[in-house]
Order: structure tokens, then C-alpha cells, then sequence
């Protein structure tokens, strides 16, 4: 808000919370899941075979409850025969199963359901969407699978019409082993790098930003699910879109190509015939059908031609417009057999070379994409999956303005209400497959059990490995988000995997998407600076990400993350709630650490070096409390920072960068902008600024004030307003003048260096830089807290508490607005945070969704 007349703003801060509003979407015909009222048991505690234990007459009353989906630890931990390993130490009292042996986490998963025989042709399938790391399954006193059922990225189908009980109540019995190599868990990346031999997780082994999991995740992790079809069923549709030409956001839009095909199998012995039909936007397209007895095939159809689509765009850029495409095989055209619905995004994706920065590009629907990313790992380091969860921590990235995440090889291609969540928040997926360089042999490493060349052949089954991406790739493939394929993180995978994988799976089964070799590979990014091509990974001076340049498009480049103090407290002890020691350079030992740190913090993966350097200039921590305060301010400044200088180099130096990392799976205090809990930390809104789609910011090397546009549209008649404020809220107007922007670009205005440098010098200032349209609308408000001239900000330390004026409405259902003004002649209200909180336990409410917070309110 402001006055009209002077252009004086009222300095009022609207922020606005959203809690969570959920709709689920039923994807087949007809089905269930069996996610409730399993029981569990060890094998070692079990003798009798799986024909007896399928059996409805054998006894599993003193059976505990289990956890399925789920592993066997979050069963263990359900059943409080573990503690939490995710709090303090405590994952060092959980056995690990190196130690153990294999069978102690071996176990045995019953279920009771009740399905009775289908009528007429009917079929009753019985589906698993992943299991680590093989498994046996038997029902009602019958094996179910005759041939191996192996490899956690493989989802399996039994039709098990012929072993339903005739009065309906059925039992199904499932024996899961864990992987074959469990590894050593002996601190390296990976352990000793073994786990890698199994196609399935490499950093349940441990890794820099988390801790073995004990288990390595075994279990029945993924959906069981029932579904009823038809004596026709159908599996794996598959639509692909075609946006030819450079598209604009509004207008009418020229013609999309839709292809669409999908998988039928009959499981009758005679031919069957009928129509396989789709609905999309309103039109049906029908495709006759002959399918002969007891066989499978893909079928086509021909190309349909929709006009005028609504286009999905990434997040920043344009709507996420999404269609439901109905498909359903009706036998002799009238009898429905089967039936699945597909969130249908129109877009296409594109790259090609940028030569003025050696590196891709990305364009979607022709326009070009600048890349500001996050590496993920992946959503809870013990598989504890939710729809509610994954759309949350997409939601968060959305929020950062980010416009991809990337899912590291060390982890799984993502479950599909991942990608369902970047379908709807606009966030385009990078997707590694399962290599890294620190298990699959790129670096010589002493932790390793094996040398290189042995490494390099992992995993021991490659023949699952590609079997396995066949499956993932099919998984997926819908999705509008998913934009890129890579062979693994930092290595390749061995040329039998690669090749196929390259040359005929990708193409046959998918055949749109841009494939990396590896993650920061020469095709992606040419190397000219040495290294591995990424980096770096730990807290820089601000100036270094304006004034150094690194990899074109670099996939990994990283800086520190601790939360605040509630966040703290929600893993570590009271005891341990210990702010780090700084140890003055002339007191530490020879290439010995700069900081002292609790043990429980070292355990959590604190990352603190160069952290001193950082917060110092605030002032010496007063205790973990204030350390925990600073480092925000730090956190804050960092990622702006980080996201301001690879930005001001838009298209001459980068054409992307991805952030490591985003998020954490445990409670690590390494690289996140949110907790494990959904917390943010000052990280998420120092990115969420210094990444806005249209941006003013302020060079810390020269002073010069640019302007980043984004957009598709040139910006006309935008006013830039710079202020500066002394630590008594005196406002000194430094320059009010009107810019111009093309589309997808930067700009210099003019430096404000001898200015902000001469207000600066005794105590610090505030430097607040505005955009401002013709309406005179607040486009971008970035406000910097400048240092003094030795470097630090002792006017800060001094500033005085100035208090707010609240209010707080109630928008509508899960939306408030909180209205905070800070009176004339008041300091500048500094770096305050909000939370919602519970009015009992005055702890906050987690997740909520701020529009900004960490946030300072000028007088």
C-alpha cells in the first residue's frame, strides 16, 4: 500500500499463511489397497513354511502389527522396540544388520482381506508397487509367484483369481529378504560401497548428510494393492505431447499432436475384440481391437490433433493446466473390462546448445528456461511415504521459486504422487538412475571394500538393473514435471547398462525427454575449470557468487542450512543443546578444525566450517539460542546471495543451477531449507527472494543495482525506488527511476556503491531496493542490511526492539492474513519470523505456507 500523491509507501507487510487442502484421485477401475491390519514376525522366531502360514488355520494372533506400506524398522519402531533414530544418538542402539546378518531383518508379513471369486470372466489381480529386496509370496496355502521376485524398483502383478477362498476370507503371507550386499557402514559416502552391488538404495549405508539406516529399508515399502478387470486388463498407458513451435502464454494456441497407446493383456484362451477409447477435452477416440487368446500387446492410436490446448508451463512462468485423459477397454464395445484415468500435462520439452556458455539449454513449448534448481535425496530416509507429505515439500520448492528439482542417483525415480505434486506446483524433474561416483567407482577411495575396476561393474545384476528402468520409465513417463533422464550422479553407468538404456530402452518407451549421460557431464555442462564439474559445497563470502564463475549449468553447488532453535530441539537432547565453540586461529592444532561441536551435532552432519566467519561479525554467540538466531541471518544472506549471482549472469556465464541440496530425508544439519518436520529455516525465503521471476538486487562487489525479468514479456514503465536506512529508520531516497526489461534477461542500471559505501561506514545501514508498476504495485522488495566499514554490523547488534502493530483475519478455511505495521519515526523493524502455533502447546503447526517471513518492516 501507498500514498498515491508522493510516492511515500506505507511500510505494511501482508504475509499470507495456507495450510493444506487435499483431494486424492482414483486411477483405475476398481481397486483397493491392503494398508491396514498386516502383522509381522522375524524369521528366525518362525518355522513354519509359507504354505502353512497362508493358511487361514495357522495362528497369528501373537503376531505384532506392522507397517505396510513401510519397512522393517518403521514396523520395529511402530511397536517401540526401537527408539527413534532419527532423535539424538539413538541410532546407535539400533542393531545394524552388517552386524546382525541378514536374517535378523528378515521377516515374514501377513494380511487377512476378503475378496470374494469374481463372477463370469471376471479377474482379481494382485499388485505390488516395491518391495527391497526380494520376497517370496504365498496365498491361501498356495505360492503365488513362481518365478524370483527381486529388486526394489520393480512393481510386480499376480493374477490371483484361481487362489481367492471360496467363502471370500483370504490370507496372504509375504517372506521379505534384505539386500544381498548390505554393506559396511564404515563412514564412507555409501559405506564401503558394496550396497551398490544390488540395484535398489545406496545411502542406506550412510553418506556425508545422514546416518545408516539400520534395516538398509527393508520391507514391503511401496502400495499392495487389489484390482478387479475384466478377462481384458490394461497396464501402462502412455501419452506423449507435441507443442511444435515457440508458444505464448495467452492467445490462442496453434494445434498439440496427442499420441496415445497403452499395454492390454487377455488372459482368456480365446480371442477377444472390442474398443480401447479414450476421452480428452471432451473428444472420444476409439480404436478397434483384436487381441488373441492368452497374449499381450501394445496398441496405438492414430494421432489426434487438439486444438487450442491449454499449455502447462514450469512454476514462474505460466499455469500448470492439466486434462484428464479417460481410457477404458470395453469388450465387443459395450462390456467395460478395464479403466484408468491419466493427468495429462500439454507441453513438449526442448534443448539445445548455448554457445556463449558451453552448456544446454532448456525451453519448454520453445520458450527458454532459465534453470534454478534443487537436488533432492529423497522425501524420509525410512520410506515413510505420503501424498500429504510429497505435496507439501513440492510446495515448499514452488515457494522458493525454483522451477526444478533434481533426484539424486543414490535414491529411487520418486513414487508417482511425487510427480503428480510437480505436475500441479509447475516443477520440472531431473532424474537420475541408480549410480553415484562414490560407490560405482569414479574416485579411488580408501573406504571402499573393492577397487575401481571392480566398482565399476556394480551393480552384480545388470540385466535387473535394465529391466528395473524399463519398469520406472513406464512408472512415470506421464508425467508433464518429468523433463530429463541421467544415467547416474557423476558416472556413467558401464556401457551394457548405458547403452541399452540409451539407444533403445529410452527411445522405445519413452523417447521425449533430454538424456544426460551423468550428472555434471561435458553433454550438460563443458567443463573447462577442472574438477568434477559442480561445486562448491560449503558457506562462500556473497561476492564469490557474483564475481566467480563455475560450471554452465552446474548440478551441484551447495552452502550451509542449520534451522532455528525449535527446529534443534526436536532432534537433540537438552544436554546437547550447545551452541559450537569457535577456536581462534592461533589456538587451534595444525589443519585442526576451526569449531568445536557437540557430539550429538557431529552426528547430525553439522557442517560449520567457515560458519564463524559468518556469524562473528553479528557478534559471539551468547549461547545456542542466539547462535541458532545469527545463523538464520547468514542462512538468509547465503542463498539470496547464491541465487542473485549465478542470476546476474543470465545466459552469458549459466543457463541453470541446482542447488545441494534442498531438503533432508532425516534429520541431518546438513544443506536444507526446510527440517525434516516441515519447517522452513531462513534459507527457503532468502532463495525464495533472491530467485523471483522478476528481481532487483544489488551487486555486492561493484554496487551496481540490476534487474533479472524471467518472463516470456518485456517490462515496460517499471519504476525502481532505492532507499537507504540508518539504524535510527532515517530514510535517504538514493535514486527513483523508470526501467525498461526484455523478456529472459538482465539488466545493469546504475551502481549505488559510493553512496551505500559512505552510509554504511560507521554503524551499517539498510538498503531497500523496489519495483514498482504502472498501478504502482509492488513487484519486488528486496531490502540488504549493510556492514560497517571494518565489517561488521555493530549497528545491528545495537538496533532497537521496535514493536509491531498485529492483526490477523481469517480469509477463508486454512488462509490468514497477518497485517504487521511498524509506526513513522520508528528503526526499521529487523528480521522478524512468524509462526502459527498450537494456543495449548504454543509449539507451531506444521506445515504452513508462508508468502514471506524472516522479514523487516520499514518505519
Amino acid at each position: 500500500m501507498f500514498k498515491t500523491a508522493k510516492f511515500q509507501w506505507l511500510k505494511v507487510l501482508s504475509v499470507f499463511i495456507l495450510l493444506l487442502n487435499y483431494s486424492g484421485q482414483l486411477s483405475a477401475q476398481d481397486q483397493y489397497e491392503l494398508n491396514s491390519g498386516w502383522v509381522a514376525m522375524p524369521i528366525h522366531k518362525i518355522k513354519a513354511k509359507g504354505t502353512e502360514i497362508s493358511s487361514s488355520s495357522f495362528s497369528v494372533a501373537d503376531w505384532k502389527k506392522a507397517v505396510v506400506p513401510g519397512t522393517v524398522l518403521t514396523t520395529m519402531l511402530m511397536n517401540k522396540e526401537v527408539p527413534d533414530p532419527f532423535f539424538g544418538m539413538n541410532n546407535k542402539l539400533i542393531p545394524d544388520i552388517y552386524e546382525t546378518g541378514r536374517d535378523y531383518y528378515t521377516y515374514w508379513f501377513v494380511k487377512d482381506f476378503k475378496e470374494m471369486i469374481p463372477g463370469a470372466d471376471g479377474q482379481v489381480w494382485l499388485k505390488f508397487r516395491g518391495i527391497n529386496y526380494s520376497c517370496d509370496v504365498y496365498m491361501n496355502g498356495k505360492k503365488v509367484n513362481d518365478t524370483p521376485f527381486k529388486g526394489m524398483y520393480l512393481r510386480r502383478s499376480f493374477n490371483i483369481t484361481k487362489l481367492l477362498a471360496k467363502n471370500g476370507n483370504n490370507r496372504l503371507a509375504v517372506i521379505v529378504y534384505p539386500p544381498d550386499v548390505v554393506g559396511n557402514p564404515n563412514g564412507g559416502q555409501g559405506g564401503d560401497g558394496t550396497i551398490a552391488r544390488g540395484v535398489a538404495l545406496q545411502y542406506t549405508a550412510g553418506w556425508d548428510w545422514i546416518r545408516p539406516i539400520r534395516d538398509r529399508n527393508t520391507g514391503i515399502w511401496d502400495k499392495v494393492q487389489i484390482v478387479r478387470t475384466g478377462k481384458v486388463s490394461m497396464e501402462n498407458p502412455h501419452v506423449v505431447t507435441l507443442v511444435p513451435g515457440k508458444r505464448k502464454l495467452t492467445g490462442m494456441q496453434d494445434p498439440a499432436i496427442i499420441k496415445v497407446s497403452a499395454e492390454l493383456k487377455n488372459t482368456n484362451a480365446k480371442e477377444v475384440s472390442g474398443n480401447l477409447v479414450y476421452t480428452l477435452a471432451g473428444q472420444q477416440i476409439v480404436q478397434k481391437v483384436l487381441l488373441k487368446g492368452n497374449s499381450t500387446a501394445e496398441i496405438r492410436f492414430p494421432d489426434f490433433v487438439l486444438k487450442n490446448p491449454k499449455l502447462w508451463w514450469p512454476a514462474g512462468y505460466g499455469k500448470q493446466d492439466l486434462y484428464s485423459l479417460h481410457i477404458s477397454f470395453m469388450e465387443k464395445g459395450t462390456l467395460l473390462c478395464d479403466s484408468q484415468t491419466v493427468s495429462v500435462g500439454v507441453r513438449e520439452i526442448q534443448t539445445e546448445w548455448n554457445s556463449i556458455t558451453s552448456s544446454k539449454e532448456v525451453a519448454v513449448n520453445g520458450q527458454k528456461i532459465f534453470i534454478k534448481g534443487g537436488n533432492w535425496i529423497i522425501s524420509d530416509a525410512m520410506l515413510r511415504f505420503s501424498k500429504e507429505r510429497y505435496d507439501a515439500e513440492i510446495r515448499y520448492h514452488r515457494d522458493m521459486n525454483l522451477n526444478l528439482i533434481r533426484i539424486w542417483g543414490g535414491a529411487l525415480i520418486e513414487r508417482p504422487e511425487f510427480y503428480e505434486a510437480c505436475d500441479k506446483y509447475g516443477m520440472l524433474v531431473f532424474q537420475d538412475f541408480w549410480m553415484s561416483g562414490d560407490c560405482n567407482g569414479r574416485w579411488v577411495d580408501p573406504m571402499k571394500l573393492e577397487d575401481q575396476w571392480a566398482r565399476r561393474k556394480y551393480p552384480d545384476d545388470h540385466h535387473l538393473f535394465l529391466e528395473s528402468a524399463s519398469d520406472m520409465i513406464k512408472m512415470v513417463r506421464n508425467h508433464a514435471s518429468l523433463a530429463i533422464w541421467c544415467g547416474g550422479n557423476e558416472i556413467t553407468p558401464p556401457d551394457d547398462i548405458l547403452m541399452p538404456l540409451r539407444d533403445s530402452i529410452l527411445p522405445a518407451l519413452d523417447g521425449t525427454r533430454w538424456f544426460i549421460d551423468y550428472s555434471n557431464s561435458n553433454g550438460m555442462s563443458k567443463n573447462t575449470l577442472g574438477g568434477n564439474g559442480d561445486g562448491p559445497y560449503t558457506i562462500q563470502d556473497v561476492s564469490t557468487f557474483w564475481e566467480t564463475r563455475t560450471f554452465p549449468f552446474n548440478s551441484e553447488v551447495g552452502s550451509v542450512g542449520v534451522g532455528d532453535m525449535e527446529s534443534l530441539e526436536r532432534f537433540i537432547p537438552k544436554q546437547s543443546l550447545v551452541a559450537p565453540q569457535y577456536i581462534a586461529p592461533d589456538k587451534r592444532a595444525e589443519n585442526g578444525p576451526s569449531e568445536k561441536v557437540d557430539s550429538v551435532w557431529d552426528y547430525h552432519n553439522y557442517l560449520g566450517v567457515g560458519y564463524e566467519q559468518h556469524i562473528l561479525p553479528y557478534g559471539k554467540p551468547a549461547d545456542v539460542a542466539d547462535f541458532a538466531k545469527k545463523a538464520q541471518l547468514v542462512n538468509y544472506d547465503q542463498y539470496r546471495g547464491l541465487m542473485e549471482g549465478f542470476s546476474a549472469h543470465m545466459w552469458d556465464w549459466y543457463t541453470g543451477v541446482i542447488i545441494w541440496k534442498t531438503q533432508n530425508p532425516w534429520t541431518s544439519m546438513r544443506g536444507h531449507m526446510y527440517d525434516y518436520y516441515l519447517d522452513p529455516n531462513a534459507c527457503l525465503f532468502g532463495l525464495r527472494s533472491g530467485s523471483e521471476p522478476l528481481h532487483v538486487m544489488y551487486n555486492p562487489v561493484d554496487g551496481m543495482v540490476m534487474l533479472v525479468n524471467n518472463g516470456f514479456e518485456a517490462k515496460q514503465n517499471i519504476m525502481l525506488v532505492a532507499k537507504s536506512y540508518d539504524m535510527d529508520g532515517k530514510e535517504k531516497v538514493l535514486t527513483q527511476v523508470f526501467c525498461f526489461m526484455d523478456p529472459s534477461s538482465t539488466k545493469k542500471i546504475l551502481s549505488l556503491k559510493k553512496a551505500v559505501d559512505e552510509l554504511s561506514a560507521a554503524k551499517g545501514s539498510f538498503l531497500s531496493l523496489q519495483l514498482l508498476d504502472e498501478n504502482k504495485k509492488m513487484l519486488s522488495n528486496n531490502l540488504y542490511w549493510m556492514a560497517d566499514s571494518k565489517g561488521m554490523y555493530s549497528g545491528l547488534n545495537a538496533l532497537k526492539s521496535t514493536p509491531l502493530q498485529a492483526e490477523a483475519h481469517l480469509l477463508k478455511h486454512g488462509k490468514i492474513e497477518v497485517t504487521l505495521k511498524n509506526s513513522a519515526n520508528s528503526p526499521v523493524s529487523f528480521f522478524n519470523r512468524i509462526s502459527l502455533v498450537d494456543a495449548a502447546t504454543k509449539k507451531r503447526i506444521l506445515p504452513v505456507f508462508y508468502d514471506d517471513n524472516y522479514f523487516s518492516v520499514l518505519p
